[in-house]
């Protein structure tokens, strides 16, 4: 099983040239903060994390307000008197990485770090509270680059690994149509299998 190693504060992991690009401009581009033209978008789309290239499903959900992706084997540890997690990201999971089959997605697991913006006591009928970590991470969708909090938690059993709540739909003024999927005008960059598992044997 390979065991990719993402650095906690890196900006990329440079996309090959043979990546899928956005079907209009031809890369993403950042959120602009001072034009919040409304978008529309399915109650689920593709999303792509910046820094791993790695493309997931994410269903939009306005009975959320945080946002959730899907982590295992979370571990605390302090970094310069900061508190940090660690966690993991196995691709067989949910498998929507497209690959040339030349590797399963059971063989890559994704492992990052990154400082933790807040903590959540998530309340359970019948079960103790559970302490979540919440991380701030970039993504795209729809061509965009956005960035929101994300609550890290085992999806395992979810039909979708990430979760987009109120918080970020409200931010970057997003409207949902509950009633399709996958509207979005604008593809983003992502990593192929075989991409991903050629950085774990440069690492």
């Amino acid at each position: 099983m390979r065991i990719i190693a993402i650095l906690a504060l890196s900006l990329g992991l440079g996309l090959s040239a043979g990546s899928v690009l956005s079907a209009e401009s031809g890369s993403e581009e950042p959120r602009d903060t001072t034009e919040r033209i409304p978008e529309t978008l399915g109650f689920v789309e593709w999303v792509v994390m910046k820094d791993t290239g790695l493309r997931l499903k994410a269903r939009l959900d306005t009975g959320a307000k945080t946002s959730s992706l899907h982590a295992v084997n979370v571990q605390e540890f302090q970094r310069e008197g900061q508190e940090w997690v660690s966690f993991q990201i196995p691709l067989g999971d949910h498998e929507d990485q497209p690959g040339k089959g030349n590797i399963t997605h059971d063989d890559v697991i994704l492992e990052l770090e990154r400082p933790v913006y807040r903590t959540v006591l998530i309340k359970r009928k019948g079960a103790p509270s559970q302490r979540r970590h919440v991380v701030k991470m970039e993504f795209c969708i729809a061509g965009t680059i956005h960035e929101t909090q994300f609550s890290l938690t085992d999806r395992g059993n979810f039909s979708y690994p990430v979760l987009l709540g109120r918080r970020f739909m409200s931010d970057d003024n997003i409207l949902i149509d509950s009633a399709d999927s996958f509207l979005a005008k604008r593809d983003c960059q992502f990593n192929t299998l075989e991409e991903l598992a050629k950085q774990a044997d440069q690492a």
